[in-house]
């Protein structure tokens, strides 16, 4: 029970300091291609995800782009027909708007985290916070695949 409750300060810790962190500083690593990883992931959410610019998604997507997320068909046009739907492009903004916590890269996978709040089922008129993620996976210098944790719609 005490290293549990120690791992989980410990673990509150470095998200808080990551609060803090620029999020330039998040795309800094010691090996350049974690480095470019990060910087794929990062420009592909502010360009194409929170920028509405559809047309940018081959710049960012691999043709054979595999979709995890049950709600978002699979491969590079299925997400470009699915987003196409309720996207409005915008001027791309330097940093990404939704409250991102860390973006972490190991091997080819690339982690962004974010800060979401809720309205609390059990009492409306509440809010309660928790944290969001996404993984992907570069090849070739594109996102190759995509993963979270939303449940089908």
């Amino acid at each position: 029970m005490k290293k549990t409750l120690l791992l989980f300060g410990f673990s509150f810790l470095l998200t808080a300091g990551a609060f803090a962190q620029s999020q330039k500083a998040m795309l800094y690593s010691r090996d350049p291609v974690l480095a470019k990883n990060k910087k794929i992931v990062y420009d592909f959410w502010r360009s194409v995800l929170e920028g509405g610019h559809m047309e940018l998604t081959p710049q960012y997507l691999t043709e054979t782009y595999i979709q995890h997320n049950p709600n978002v068909p699979t491969g590079r046009q299925g997400f470009i027909d699915f987003f196409s739907k309720f996207a409005k492009a915008r001027p791309i903004v330097d940093t990404v708007q939704q409250p991102l916590i860390s973006i972490v890269a190991e091997g080819n996978l690339v982690v962004t985290s974010y800060k979401e709040v809720h309205p609390d089922p059990k009492d409306p008129t509440k809010k309660y916070t928790t944290t969001s993620f996404d993984m992907f996976r570069i090849e070739n210098g594109k996102i190759a695949e995509h993963w979270d944790a939303d449940l089908k719609e």
